[in-house]
């Protein structure tokens, strides 16, 4: 099946390392990359080795992450479920709307724990409420 394409949608490419460096709710260090019109945003986030975020939920967006170095574990709780799981390269996650999730380096990390996420919608910009404050297993190492 031929979809139609969107009008107005420009190819784009970016370089990782050329895109601007911020910091996330949760702390972890983010690197946005595209979005497309207003049905999705992607970014590559980093975590050093041995550090831990901040404990979240999303209130309007989900995401899919793909990991692509470095290890380490995710916590996430949704409706009176919990798990831990392992994150290492090749390993994809899901982040269902409203789940509270932390994340974690492994301390004997190759390197910086690195994630690529699809966000969809696109991550609200400037939005100060979207990422809301949980309880997560872990104590939490970043600013």
């Amino acid at each position: 099946m031929d979809e139609e394409p969107l009008e107005g949608q420009a190819f784009r490419t970016v370089e990782a390392e050329d895109a601007p460096v911020v910091l996330a709710p949760d702390g972890a260090v983010v690197r946005p990359l595209l979005a497309l019109d207003g049905r999705g945003s992607q970014a590559v986030f980093e975590l050093a080795p041995g550090a831990v975020t901040r404990a979240v939920s999303h209130a309007t967006v989900v995401e899919l992450w793909h990991v692509t170095a470095g290890s380490g574990r995710i916590w996430r709780r949704q409706a009176g479920r919990e798990a831990v799981d392992v994150l290492r390269a090749g390993t994809s996650v899901s982040v269902p709307l409203g789940t509270a999730f932390q994340f974690r380096a492994d301390e004997d990390s190759p390197g910086p724990l690195r994630i690529v996420a699809v966000t969809m919608p696109p991550w609200p910009d400037g939005s100060t409420t979207e990422a809301r404050p949980e309880h997560g297993p872990w104590r939490p190492t970043v600013d």
